[in-house]
């Protein structure tokens, strides 16, 4: 007997051989709308209209041609039921064996510069998403598709069940279909949401697709997953990995992190590089080359930097190719490389290397599980504006010195709390960072600094409620300190900077890092 499918694709991708072979090998009728039915009779493929179909018109622009009771009867009939299969004789419908769907593209859609809010209202689809949960639903009697990738498999199923889709398989394609209409419905609320600039809507979701099954999590014995959000690749699903072994969930993790502390220095400032381990700066320097600041970024703390992560705010370059081959390191991020640089850096087949020309967009919000929900927060994205600080101290920075402090405390930023760094000439030279108490922090950084820490300056991403890391600091022979002030006890580090001339600014804003 001859069956019934019905096509109705917004991506056309595979659905003319599809359709061939539906025809042609097992033997289908086909029923299609719109720009699918025109697709497939310009292939030469016997096709039925939607609207001759059903006997009514496609209307309002084609706003409504599938939602029609020919049509989800067709889908919804169960096929061992007497007064299903009466009611399809009843009304002349054709039970629908197979649905090949799938969606506008709206996500494509808002993606576009300079897209609207009529473009986007123009591109939810109604009449897909109802034919596909319709006939995932009945999945029990129909299969359904919503992906072109699943085409072959489809295919191949009626291949080795004598013209038939097996129930399992007809029940992974229904749970992919409410995936799929899940996160297309949750892209729609979300962005309808942003575009209304409504906080109050007591409702967030989010959605993904799997893009790749890693080997484990943070240990062997966590399984993990990545997964994309929205339908075109973006931030590290978009990246272009050069050469090296698969990411692992800890270089996401940490690349994260290095992407996060690149970002503050734009390319056109001038060379900027990170080393990074267990999400945390081992060294950060700015300069006027991009070897010379890798070299310095990394010497801040070379045994940390072996197996760390590099962040580059400039293309690689042979020179800074030949410093990163140096030593063992997990990954390198830089927005290009050039070509004589893949060729050096192919000599250490195991290093990750990856291309993300984009390094300052991220999340605008960040997302963290508890038991029993999640938190949200916006990114940390705040920029800093030098003319907001309070200079609280009787001697005031130089230039200079004011230029130290606003990359100290934008290194800072990215550090584990409780936070200190500690820099000199524009690269980091003592980092405590994820301390119980920011004496600890201190004594760390400044430790590490040793002799490098006369005439540096010191962030600290919270408020000193002492003076003793003031005294500490000043003794280290540290000139300026940055804080964001808001201690109960600010007038004593105040005094104390002014009794040991010390340099001290307050921020007026506080960078957690938990």
């Amino acid at each position: 007997m001859t069956r019934l499918a019905l096509l109705s694709a917004s991506d056309k991708t595979g659905i003319v051989d599809l359709a061939k072979v539906l025809t042609t090998e097992f033997d289908f009728d086909i029923i299609s709308s719109g720009g699918t039915a025109r697709t497939l009779t310009e292939a030469g493929i016997p096709v039925t209209k939607v609207s001759d179909y059903t006997g009514f018109p496609e209307i309002l622009g084609g706003r409504v041609k599938t939602l029609q009771p020919r049509i989800h009867g067709g889908l919804l009939a169960r096929t061992d039921n007497a007064d299903d299969q009466k009611d399809l004789a009843d009304n002349d419908i054709r039970p629908i064996d197979l649905v090949v769907v799938n969606l506008y593209p709206f996500e494509q859609t808002i993606a576009k510069p300079g897209a609207t809010l009529p473009d986007a209202i123009e591109n939810i689809d109604i009449g897909g998403p109802t034919m596909l949960r319709s006939a995932a639903k009945n999945h029990a009697y129909v299969t359904v598709l919503c992906d072109p990738a699943q085409y072959d498999g489809y295919l191949n199923e009626l291949r080795v069940n004598k013209g038939q889709s097996s129930l399992d398989f007809r029940a992974a394609c229904a749970r992919q279909v409410f995936w799929h209409t899940a996160t297309y419905d949750q892209a729609i609320a979300t962005y309808l949401t942003e575009q209304a600039g409504d906080v109050t809507s007591g409702r967030f979701a989010m959605g993904g697709t799997q893009k790749q099954t890693l080997r484990y999590g943070e240990n062997p014995h966590q399984p993990a997953v990545w997964y994309q959000t929205g339908s075109q690749p973006s931030g590290w699903a978009a990246a272009e990995k050069l050469q090296g072994k698969d990411l692992s969930y800890n270089n996401l993790v940490d690349l994260e992190a290095a992407r996060r502390i690149i970002a503050e220095f734009p390319s056109e400032n001038g060379p900027a590089a990170a080393v990074l381990k267990h999400t945390n700066p081992c060294g950060v320097a700015i300069g006027a080359s991009m070897a010379s600041t890798y070299k310095r970024a990394f010497e801040a703390d070379n045994v940390s930097a072996f197996g760390g992560i590099v962040a580059l705010n400039q293309p690689i370059d042979v020179e800074t190719a030949e410093s990163l081959t140096q030593t063992f390191l997990e990954c390198v991020v830089a927005p290009g490389c050039v070509a004589e640089a893949r060729e050096v850096l192919a000599k250490k087949k195991n290093l990750r290397v990856l291309v993300l020309p984009d390094l300052v967009s991220g999340p605008s919000q960040t997302i963290r599980a508890i038991a029993g929900g999640f938190l949200t927060q916006s990114s940390d994205d705040f920029q800093e504006d030098v003319s907001q600080w309070k200079m609280v101290t009787e001697r005031q920075p130089s230039a200079a010195e004011l230029t130290e402090m606003l990359f100290a405390w934008r290194v800072a930023k990215h550090v584990k709390s409780n936070a200190i760094v500690v820099t000199n000439e524009n690269t980091t030279v003592g980092i405590g960072a994820g301390q119980m108490n920011r004496v600890g922090a201190a004594k760390i950084a400044l430790e590490q600094a040793a002799e490098k820490a006369v005439g540096a300056t010191l962030a600290s991403d919270g408020f000193f409620p002492f003076d003793d890391s003031v005294r500490t600091a000043a003794a280290a022979g540290i000139q300026a300190i940055v804080q964001p002030g808001g201690s109960i006890r600010d007038e004593e580090s105040i005094k104390a900077a002014n009794e040991l001339g010390v340099v001290m600014a307050f921020t007026g804003t506080r960078h957690f890092l938990h």
